[in-house]
């Protein structure tokens, strides 16, 4: 094996997350692709295209050339069109077909993985024209991946995989931007903290503290006298920060103490992705 040891977690995970994908997907019949899932807008079958037309373009292959339609109302921003065309370019295709080419995509990207002898630094091409190193495009595949398995498994009720190893990157991800969701976002008074405590599958405490300048950073031990705490179970964290939910619609999964208003603030920050 030629992968960097950094790399190998990133590898792992995608592996765990796509063969599950493969696995849910492989006995569905036609109807079933059309299932609408928690990613807004997108269908059992959009996502399977999304994952698919991700993992090309870390092969290398040539982006789809196609017009998308004006009517799509979850389609607002440059990078929501980017990500859109490799989905709506599969939109007809057949159970058969999206089965097929989901297979034959991760065989090409085993393959890739297993010859992959690039450093963790190594430019690639990400959307929109940008740059990343490997280690960024493999940890986002990573991450993408498994939410989406999350996103299936939703629309399917097939609930699981919530600890398996896509899901502690994802973890770490969401974590690394805690700090700025509550000190620049929600505006967190300065010399406060705020506690999050989550349970379940996956658990953890973690506080960001707000320092004398407004800057918040990451801490793994719980504050004494917080400005908020939230206590909330895994999965729900992980759609809220994914925009997969509303802190309405799942108020009644997460206890909140402390200012009303700093609380409020931060649920409504809460997405960082979509």
């Amino acid at each position: 094996m030629s992968l960097h040891p950094t790399l190998q977690p990133y590898a792992d995970a995608w592996t765990h997350a796509v063969d599950a994908i493969a696995e849910l997907v492989a006995p569905l019949v036609e109807g079933e692709w059309n299932r609408r899932t928690p990613c807004p807008g997108w269908s059992v079958r959009d996502v399977v295209s999304h994952v698919i037309g991700m993992d090309c373009e870390m092969l290398g292959d040539p982006r789809p050339i196609h017009s998308l339609p004006r009517d799509l109302y979850h389609v607002r921003t440059e990078h929501q069109r980017y990500m859109e065309m490799q989905v709506d370019a599969r939109r007809h295709h057949t159970a058969p077909e999206m089965t097929s080419e989901l297979e034959y995509t991760i065989i090409r990207r085993n393959r890739q993985l297993r010859n992959e002898s690039r450093q963790p630094d190594h430019k690639v091409r990400g959307p929109l024209g940008t740059e990343l190193t490997l280690e960024q495009a493999m940890r986002n595949r990573a991450f993408d991946v498994w939410v989406h398995e999350q996103d299936l498994r939703a629309a399917l009720g097939r609930p699981g995989n919530l600890d398996s190893p896509g899901a502690y990157i994802v973890r770490d991800e969401l974590l690394s931007v805690l700090p700025k969701v509550v000190a620049e976002d929600a505006q967190a008074p300065r010399s406060s903290a705020v506690v999050l405590d989550v349970h379940g599958p996956v658990e953890f405490i973690r506080t960001v503290r707000v320092d004398i300048q407004g800057r918040g950073t990451l801490e793994t031990t719980p504050a004494l006298g917080p400005a908020a705490t939230l206590t909330l179970d895994w999965e729900t964290y992980v759609r809220l920060a994914c925009g997969r939910v509303t802190a309405d619609t799942v108020a009644d999964r997460i206890k909140a103490e402390g200012d009303p208003h700093l609380i409020a603030a931060i649920l409504h920050a809460f997405a960082v992705t979509v």
